[in-house]
C-alpha cells in the first residue's frame, strides 16, 4: 500500500542516553532506513525512564504522526518500563506472553528464567510481536507504536522484521549539486528565493572543511522528479551567474 505522505518519529528512552553513558547509534540508521522505504521522519525526542515522561510523549507523537518508533528500556531490570509506559498512554494492560517464555526457555533452563527475566515477556493485550532474530525475545507493536530494543544490533533486526508491514509513501530523491567554490553567503538569499519558488522541494547547503579550505554542497530534495530538476537548474543557474559577476 503506498500513499504519499507518511510521517514518523522516533522516542529514544533511557538515562543512559541523556548522561551520555551511551552514545545513540540509532537515530540516525532509523532515519534514514525509513526515508529509504518513503516514511519521513519528522521527529526525535529522547526522554528518561520515568514513566510520566514516556506516558506524555507516547501520548504526543503516536498523535501527531503515522508512527511512533520507540527504542530502548525493555530489557530485565527496574528501569525497564517501556511497556508498562506505552500500555499506560494506550490505556491497555500488560499481560505475560506464554510464546515469549517459550522463546526465552529455547535460550535458558527453567530454573534460569527468574522473574527479572520474565518481565521481558510482558506486553499490552493486543500487540503483535516484532520478531528479533538476534536474542529471541521480541519487541512489539501495538496501534501505531513500534517499541524496539536500544541495542543497534537487535533493533537493526526488529527494524527489518516490522518494515514490510508498514504503510509507505512516495521515496524521497535528492541531487547534490557542489557550489564550485561559491561562499556560502554569496548565494544564501538566492537559495532562499529558489526554495519559496519551489514549494514541493527541500533545499540545503551543507559546508564542509577539508585540504584547507572549505567546500560547500546544496542538496535538493523532493518525491517529484520534474519538481527536483526544476530546482536543481535553478541553483546550478544562480551558481552561474555568481561565478560571472565574480568574474571566474
Amino acid at each position: 500500500m503506498s500513499q504519499t505522505n507518511i510521517t514518523a518519529a522516533l522516542l529514544v528512552i533511557g538515562d543512559e542516553i541523556l548522561s551520555g553513558r551511551t552514545k545513540d547509534k540509532n537515530i540516525g540508521y532509523i532515519a534514514e532506513y525509513l526515508t529509504n522505504i518513503g516514511i519521513d521522519m519528522k521527529e526525535v525526542r529522547v526522554v528518561p525512564d520515568e514513566e510520566e515522561e514516556i506516558v506524555a510523549a507516547v501520548n504526543a507523537l503516536r498523535k501527531r504522526y503515522t508512527y511512533l518508533f520507540t527504542t530502548g528500556g525493555i530489557g530485565p531490570t527496574h528501569d525497564d518500563i517501556t511497556a508498562d509506559s506505552v500500555a499506560k498512554a494506550l490505556g491497555l494492560e500488560l499481560y505475560e506472553d506464554q510464546r515469549i517464555i517459550d522463546m526465552m526457555l529455547q535460550r535458558l533452563k527453567p530454573e534460569d528464567l527468574n522473574e527479572a527475566r520474565r518481565r521481558m515477556a510482558r506486553i499490552p493485550v493486543g500487540a503483535e510481536h516484532v520478531a528479533n532474530p538476534v536474542s529471541k525475545v521480541p519487541g512489539f507493536r501495538v496501534e501505531n507504536v513500534i517499541v524496539m530494543a536500544g541495542v543497534p544490533s537487535i533493533m537493526q533486526a526488529m527494524l527489518d522484521d516490522v518494515a514490510p508491514r508498514l504503510t509507505t509513501g512516495a521515496r524521497m530523491i535528492s541531487e547534490t549539486i557542489d557550489a564550485m567554490g561559491v561562499p556560502e553567503g554569496s548565494y544564501a538569499a538566492g537559495l532562499g528565493d529558489i526554495a519559496k519558488a519551489h514549494p514541493g522541494v527541500i533545499i540545503g547547503s551543507y559546508p564542509q572543511f577539508g585540504e584547507g579550505r572549505f567546500k560547500n554542497q546544496i542538496v535538493v530534495r523532493s518525491k517529484d522528479a520534474e519538481s527536483l530538476q526544476a530546482a536543481a537548474a535553478a541553483v546550478r543557474e544562480m551558481l552561474t551567474k555568481i561565478l560571472a559577476a565574480q568574474g571566474a
